[in-house]
């Protein structure tokens, strides 16, 4: 993988990619001037339930939602390998590849982030790139340094200072709105027959429909992210 710049990582189910996610891309990329985020479909999450689709759809509709959005790149790395998808592990072959973890940042919600001491190789995967934190209906970044005091020092909001990759890697603390949509409401909304069409981007919502993905809400595979 040729790439760059600064390069942000986005992983995550995907089950289906939605507005939601793309606007925590977007968010991020915006704050710490990235040069290209990669949005990365995990196949075997530890900390969730089985994905509901294969990875090959959830793949497909994670490069067709990228496909018109500018500096995204849907990214295979984590359905290369059978393996859980920790973050700690694709930071590492990250860096394997070539890329400088300077100039790596890792892209999370702040809900997912207040229980990052449960990640696994916590704290050293905090050590494998910069991480982004990005705010979550009800998860204000601000509330972070006071649930994660021993994090306080390493925390910088992106507002306030200057993302240089020169910094000792840090935690970025990104103020966003973005929209406030769940990959599970997409489903269940799809199961009971209705529009999905302002939660999804139109060609996702497209293939959807011609795959008959979701009808049957059941989980069809296996997951987590930490």
């Amino acid at each position: 993988m040729s790439l760059q710049g600064r390069i942000g990582i986005l992983g995550g189910t995907f089950d289906p990619i939605h507005h939601g996610h793309l606007d925590v891309a977007d968010a991020a990329r915006r704050a710490c001037a990235l040069d290209t985020v990669l949005l990365v479909p995990a196949r075997v999450p530890p900390h969730r339930r089985p994905p509901f689709t294969s990875e090959y759809h959830r793949f497909a509709m994670t490069a067709l939602a990228s496909a018109n959005q500018e500096k995204l790149i849907a990214c295979d790395i984590e359905l290369q390998v059978a393996d859980p998808s920790f973050t700690s592990v694709t930071l590492e072959r990250l860096t394997q590849a070539g890329m400088n973890p300077d100039k790596l940042f890792f892209i999370t919600g702040a809900d997912a982030f207040a229980d990052i001491s449960s990640w696994h190789d916590y704290p050293t995967v905090l050590d494998r790139s910069h991480f982004v934190v990005v705010s979550r209906l009800g998860y204000p970044v601000e509330a972070l340094r006071g649930s994660l005091p021993e994090l306080s020092l390493r925390m910088y909001e992106s507002s306030k200072h200057q993302v240089v990759s020169q910094r000792p890697l840090a935690i970025w603390l990104v103020d966003a709105q973005t929209r406030n949509i769940s990959s599970s409401d997409v489903r269940q909304r799809i199961t009971e027959g209705l529009s999905i069409k302002h939660l999804v981007p139109d060609i996702v919502h497209r293939y959807i429909l011609k795959h008959s993905l979701y009808v049957s809400n059941t989980a069809s595979g296996i997951h987590e992210r930490g």
